[in-house]
């Protein structure tokens, strides 16, 4: 009897991640997650508690741990991803892009599994090339308060390839750009869950400077549907898996409104300090290397997390 494949996934109750175990599953695959819910939450991955395949383990990634048995896939997960996350954990994202990394490609290497690495648009900075492909290296403040998570993100890509340069390791590295959709932390602070929540409780959208500054949004169906044609090919990375079109955040504020239905105004507040002005990925690779592209626009999607929000929020 064959048996079925195994794939840790770190930070697997996180928002992209959670989604990431459930297509595993349906995959055929037993899914060990790890994750200390730091910024994880067991409600994204209370529905396969009770599923056989899956088995969540509570625990720090950036401390060694061991897996008994066969493990075929290590998917490197875990980390605060949004601005007040890691604002307020900036150690811990740096561990968990330094030593997680390291114990998790130790993993791999001695399971000969093969190991992927979510990466981030964030390691382009504020990029001074439009839109980003994966050949240009970033225009990044290493010292700014963003610079926890940029250059935790720019090390674990660094170690990734050590590893599959030193020790043969195979592996994967995609850069995710803005996603969203069900399961996002309703006060994560990033555009999408700000904005939507600010419109359905009636309060003032915050828009930071001018709103001319743009973002490109994916589905998170779309999103790991490519993170996982990225792990099931032969393409090592790093790849751009994201929405190329291109939105001002103003107007993305004003589609909001309207397709939540909320007459809430718009107010604008001072750029943070290191905000990028542009955020667009060129999935040229994605397109060529695993035939893959976002099938969800903006408003579909939008429409689906609105509903999720508002089932949420009571």
């Amino acid at each position: 009897m064959t048996r079925k494949r195994v794939s840790v996934v770190s930070g697997g109750a996180g928002f992209v991640p959670s989604h990431i175990c459930d297509r595993l599953i349906e995959k055929g695959h037993k899914v060990i997650c790890v994750d200390n819910l730091i910024t994880g939450k067991t409600a994204n991955v209370r529905h396969l508690l009770k599923n056989k395949d899956f088995e969540f383990v509570r625990r720090d990634v950036s401390r060694p741990f061991t897996i008994k048995g066969p493990v075929d896939h290590v998917l490197h997960c875990a980390s605060p991803a949004s601005p007040v996350d890691y604002l307020e954990n900036p150690i811990e994202t740096l561990l968990v892009g330094s030593h997680a990394t390291h114990h998790l490609l130790e993993m791999a290497r001695v399971k000969r599994a093969i190991f992927l690495l979510t990466s981030t648009s964030e390691v382009y900075g504020d990029p001074q090339e439009h839109p980003q492909k994966e050949t240009y290296w970033g225009h990044v403040n290493p010292n700014g308060p963003r610079s926890v998570y940029d250059e935790a993100k720019r090390y674990a890509e660094a170690m990734t390839f050590a590893y599959h340069r030193t020790h043969k390791v195979d592996v994967r590295v995609v850069r995710i750009f803005n996603t969203y959709g069900p399961r996002m932390n309703l006060h994560d602070g990033r555009v999408v869950p700000n904005f939507i929540y600010q419109a359905l409780k009636g309060k003032p959208l915050t828009v930071y400077g001018s709103g001319r500054q743009t973002r490109s949004f994916c589905y998170v169906e779309d999103e790991v549907e490519g993170i996982l044609r990225l792990l099931f090919s032969k393409v090592a990375g790093p790849i751009n898996i994201g929405n190329p079109d291109e939105f001002t955040v103003m107007d993305f504020a004003k589609m909001v409104l309207e397709l939540s239905g909320s007459k809430s105004r718009i107010v604008h507040k001072p750029l943070p300090q290191d905000d990028p002005r542009q955020r667009c990925p060129d999935i040229t690779l994605a397109r060529t290397r695993l035939g893959w592209e976002p099938r969800v626009d903006l408003r579909e999607g939008l429409l689906k997390t609105i509903a999720w929000f508002k089932q949420n929020l009571e």
